[in-house]
């Protein structure tokens, strides 16, 4: 009798564990199952601070680029707005004057004026013997003659320049054409 009470004992405390152990399995699914959705999350927010990280360093890069150009570029604006002056001083150049020393002395002012915006990046457009380019040059007049080649320009109306390798403004040219 003892023995049934023992197998009795027995098999209920093997019921009693299957019931236990089958709670622990779903227990181990459950967290199973939100351990991987942990790793998921966990992976998505690691490729969204990647994606975060590579725009915030194209960001900075781009607003050092702008930074830079701005800086280099800053003078241009002043530069433009002295051209009229310098303008001025080569038509004062130009001119007949009956004092020696005061054609001398325009001539000192232009000179000191263009070596200091050269000096800024200011680079005047050759035009001499070139060939018409629409990008460096702006036709004014259009002269027909078999003297000279299809393009060429004749005369310069207006010096054009260039500041740190960008057009600041174009040369207004005379071009001939063939007849």
């Amino acid at each position: 009798m003892d023995n049934d009470i023992r197998s009795e004992g027995v098999s209920q405390a093997d019921t009693e564990s299957q019931a236990g152990g089958a709670a622990d399995n779903r227990e181990l699914d459950q967290l199973r199952i939100e351990r991987d959705g942990l790793r998921v999350e966990r992976d998505e927010l690691k490729e969204l601070l990647l994606r975060r990280q590579a725009e915030f360093d194209n960001f900075r890069k781009r607003t050092e680029r702008e930074r830079s150009e701005y800086v280099q570029y800053a003078g241009m604006e002043i530069v433009k707005d002295m051209l009229p002056v310098l303008d001025d001083f080569e038509r004062a150049l130009k001119a007949e004057s009956s004092s020696p020393e005061y054609a001398k002395g325009v001539e000192m002012i232009y000179q000191r004026m263009a070596d200091s915006l050269k000096k800024l990046g200011l680079e005047a457009i050759e035009t001499t013997g070139a060939q018409f380019d629409p990008h460096l040059h702006q036709a004014i007049e259009r002269v027909e003659t078999k003297g000279a080649a299809d393009g060429a320009i004749l005369g310069e109306f207006q010096r054009g320049y260039h500041f740190k390798g960008r057009l600041l403004r174009p040369s207004m040219v005379k071009v001939a054409v063939r007849p």
